[in-house]
């Protein structure tokens, strides 16, 4: 397989990323290891109900991105949070904007690469996982800041040492996230709530964003708390967590729990640029572990890539 460009994540970044070469011409595929695209911007359903489990909302600070939001909106996939004016959340569930990035592109699910390595004459060949080696012009890494580094190490790729410190400097925090079906509505105020204490972050009432019809409460747990009980039994941490939320359950029955891990929930100590290019890979960084690590942070710095290597890329692709 002959790419221009391969894009390792089908998250906002990389799938932002690819919208802007794409539209440019490039040849290029985004291999995502998961069967949805999204990352965190993760939708799920449990029966009937229907569950943000990551981002629960994204905010659009900057002009730009307010008109890319606006675009998304004007699509039907996006909307304003019930009640708020700077929320925005997807129509249906925030999977529905990567959704929407990813048509038209060459979107490859469940493709897990395993190590990526620099040829000698300037190309890429990535190893998937029951599937060919593939071979790319360019490689664009959107995946969390270890994540990306390992495939890197896996293929014996060594970056220059600078840059390799500055990568390695941005670490993650994790989250656990209790999906809880109630049989009845819940207490959860409209906007959401942020616990000021105990092992609770945020909890949401999926049903009143819009989502469902029934009570589904989405829990987040601290970073704290994350860490400390990440391998434990999925029962255990169940049980601590609806414990914690018994104030905004209403005194409901769950009739549903189910536990999901985010091992790199969010970026600590993020970069303060856009993105990362090693020109003389023909290799970029981009995702949340640049400009803040929130939503919009992802996008502009996909977008921000996507655009720096369009200006790049010759009329005529080396034959690999």
């Amino acid at each position: 397989m002959k790419r221009n460009i391969a894009i390792i994540g089908a998250g906002v970044a990389g799938l932002s990323a690819a919208s802007v070469l794409q539209a440019s011409g490039a040849r290029l595929v985004v291999l995502e290891k998961s069967r949805g695209v999204g990352g965190r911007m993760a939708t799920k359903r449990v029966g009937e109900a229907v569950f943000d489990t990551g981002a629960q909302f994204f905010t659009a600070r900057e002009d730009g991105f307010a008109s890319e939001v606006q675009r998304w909106a004007d699509a039907g996939k996006a909307d304003r949070w019930p009640g708020s004016e700077h929320r925005w959340i997807g129509r249906g569930g925030m999977t529905a904007v990567p959704k929407l990035l990813a048509e038209g592109i060459d979107v490859e699910r469940e493709r897990k690469v395993t190590a990526a390595r620099h040829h000698p004459s300037g190309y890429w060949e990535l190893d998937i996982e029951n599937a060919e080696i593939l071979r790319a012009e360019r490689l664009v890494l959107t995946a969390p800041m270890p994540q990306a580094l390992a495939l890197l190490e896996a293929g014996g790729v060594r970056l220059p040492d600078a840059i390799a410190a500055e990568l390695r400097s941005v670490t993650y925090r994790p989250c656990l996230a209790a999906l809880l079906v109630l049989d009845g509505p819940s207490a959860v105020p409209q906007e959401g709530v942020a616990p000021s204490e105990g092992p609770l972050r945020w909890v949401a009432d999926n049903s009143q964003k819009g989502l469902c019809r029934p009570t589904a409460v989405t829990l987040h747990a601290t970073p704290e708390f994350s860490a400390r009980e990440y391998g434990r039994p999925e029962s255990e941490v169940l049980e601590q967590m609806i414990a914690a939320a018994q104030a905004w359950l209403g005194g409901r029955i769950v009739s549903s729990a189910t536990l999901h891990r985010w091992r790199y929930s969010e970026p600590v100590g993020s970069l303060p640029k856009a993105f990362s290019w090693v020109p003389e890979l023909s290799l970029g960084f981009a995702g949340d572990a640049f400009l803040g690590g929130r939503v919009e942070a992802a996008a502009l710095s996909g977008i921000a890539l996507g655009h720096h290597i369009a200006s790049q890329l010759i009329a005529a692709p080396v034959d690999l």
